[in-house]
């Protein structure tokens, strides 16, 4: 499968690229990059062995699948042209910006009859795999949790220049891989209610289908001093932390999302569809609809 990378930003040069780049998908082949600041995606496509195309169009017509590393709105846009045009998408959470433009991105998608992947890291990375199907092989789970402080405002911080970050803040950044773990643990989100404190930080409490209830508590702007990420469930069984990532985890995991995204386009619907992306959304922007409406009475 011929793929096209659309972006040029930190997730595209550490993660998307070198992962298309480096072959250890047989199956995959990087024949271009595509970027809105074209001398950056020259540099990019330089550094990957690969072609910088001058046109999105241009890129569209030499690949079958494209995976996107750019922000929601403008990912939202790009990813319905490649539907419609019939090629299979490799997506970025979360999906678009807005209800509007995840729901005309499925659609789309079902339309055209293309596969799509989106890349909720932890649901590709193979400690956190094991994890889920032990949790799940397990069962008796009342209730779990997330906590996800990072430091957008550190220098060192590869994602610290991100307007859509900093304008969107946690709840649109973290809260999407919030959802994708905790539904992976409890099944299925029904329901959520939202809680704003400083900053963006938030408070999410989930309802599952299963019956279970779980919390996640998200900001991106933590003192570095309390940077951290934990997830784990409890029940019957007593209580279970997810694994922490290893150093390897990126390089490891978007390959594999790669990979079954190649599997999908000739196969069943991947269970990370653009379906499952575009629900997110929804629970998304009901939550910011409720710190809105809580910020503005």
């Amino acid at each position: 499968m011929r793929f096209g990378l659309v972006g040029t930003g930190p997730w595209a040069t550490m993660t998307h690229g070198p992962g298309l780049a480096a072959g250890s998908v047989r199956e995959a082949e990087l024949v271009g990059v595509w970027g809105r600041d074209a001398e950056k995606a020259a540099t990019l496509a330089a550094r990957l062995g690969t072609t910088a195309f001058d046109t999105y169009d241009d890129l569209l017509d030499h690949v079958d699948a494209v995976a996107f590393a750019v922000p929601p709105a403008v990912q939202a846009d790009l990813a319905l042209r490649a539907a419609r045009a019939g090629k299979h998408l490799l997506l970025e959470k979360p999906i678009a910006a807005d209800v509007e433009g995840a729901r005309a991105l499925r659609e789309a998608v079902q339309d055209a009859e293309v596969a799509s992947v989106v890349f909720f890291t932890d649901r590709f990375v193979a400690e956190s795999r094991a994890w889920f199907d032990r949790v799940v092989e397990t069962g008796g789970w009342q209730g779990g949790w997330m906590r996800w402080f990072s430091s957008l405002q550190e220098p060192d911080n590869p994602f610290g220049a991100s307007p859509w970050r900093h304008e969107r803040g946690a709840l649109w950044d973290l809260g999407p891989h919030a959802l994708s773990t905790l539904s992976a643990c409890l099944g299925p989100i029904v329901s959520v209610s939202a809680f704003g404190g400083r900053g963006d930080l938030v408070n999410l409490a989930l309802r599952h289908e299963s019956g279970a209830l779980s919390t996640a508590t998200l900001t991106q702007f933590a003192p570095r001093a309390a940077e951290g990420y934990e997830a784990a469930v409890w029940g019957e069984s007593g209580l279970s932390l997810m694994p922490p990532r290893p150093d390897s985890a990126f390089p490891q995991a978007f390959p594999t999302a790669v990979a079954e995204l190649v599997g999908a386009a000739s196969g069943d619907p991947h269970p990370l569809d653009v379906a499952f992306g575009a629900r997110v959304v929804e629970l998304i922007a009901d939550a910011q609809a409720q710190l809105d409406a809580a910020a503005s009475g």
